[in-house]
């Protein structure tokens, strides 16, 4: 039987991981088409429920009979995550994580998408709460109000966005390790967990979590196409420590292929040979 041939081609896999050492993300094949679609479907989910007698009254229902129920429990939780996904709290998560794999991780590159994408459902929240302007539901009108607020800022939801994008974002760091399918399922669970304690709390209506998932999906989508596009030109004008870190990391991502290659190869070799 013939010896097994190593194949020294590189793979369409491996090439579409790292580019310059700056890792590329995955995205739809017409990922500018799907960012825009999903915010159509944004602002036509805002303009319905404002234009459309019936269905604010309607979701403002859930709210209320979420408020007639509240649990003890479910409360603390609720409001912990009030909390921890608010604005101030939410700042504070990004920076100590960006801190640590600036400061300890030594990468620089993956600080600054971990920053990006985490804050993209901020952003893509605001443009979306400036364009539609939907009050949020009267807290005289619930049960038990348990964070009253008012204005015209409800759709979408601002903690529900920005666990959507630190879901995206940490996915992003572990992704193709094996933490990578944990941190995708936990993400999407806390995401949920968020976007419920939202109306238990009677700050929102439905929609306005339904629209966040969509407004940072729309978000994450584009930048991840512009970052695949432009990160790896933009990197070879920084300085030369933070080019030396891509180079770095573009030669650890090859050094692993290669010995994942030759582990595969002598595997192969002994069982021809048995």
């Amino acid at each position: 039987m013939p010896p097994h041939t190593k194949q020294n081609a590189p793979t369409e896999a491996s090439s579409a991981v790292v580019r310059h050492g700056v890792p590329l993300l995955p995205q739809p094949r017409y990922w500018l088409l799907w960012a825009v679609a999903l915010a159509a479907a944004v602002l036509a989910i805002g303009f319905s429920v404002q234009l459309v007698a019936g269905l604010t009254t309607n979701e403002f229902g859930v709210d209320q009979e979420l408020s007639r129920h509240h649990v003890g429990a479910l409360t603390t939780l609720a409001m912990a995550l009030n909390f921890l996904f608010a604005p101030v709290a939410g700042v504070c998560i990004v920076l100590v994580i960006a801190l640590y794999l600036f400061l300890v991780r030594k990468s620089f590159v993956r600080a600054v998408m971990f920053v990006l994408f985490a804050c993209s459902g901020w952003v893509a929240s605001e443009v979306f709460k400036l364009i539609v302007a939907r009050h949020r539901p009267n807290p005289a009108l619930l049960f038990d109000p348990l964070a009253p607020e008012t204005g015209s800022n409800s759709f979408p939801s601002g903690h529900t966005a920005f666990a959507v994008a630190l879901a995206f974002a940490l996915y992003f760091l572990v992704r193709g390790t094996r933490w990578g399918v944990i941190t995708a399922w936990a993400g999407a669970a806390l995401a949920i967990v968020v976007a419920w304690s939202r109306i238990y709390i009677g700050v929102h209506y439905p929609s306005d979590v339904v629209a966040s998932f969509l407004a940072t999906s729309a978000a994450v989508i584009f930048l991840a196409g512009l970052w695949n596009r432009h990160a790896p030109r933009v990197l070879g004008s920084f300085p030369r420590g933070v080019a030396s870190e891509a180079a770095q990391s573009g030669l650890a991502s090859s050094e692993a292929t290669a010995s994942d290659e030759a582990a595969s190869e002598t595997a192969a070799t002994q069982a021809h040979g048995s």
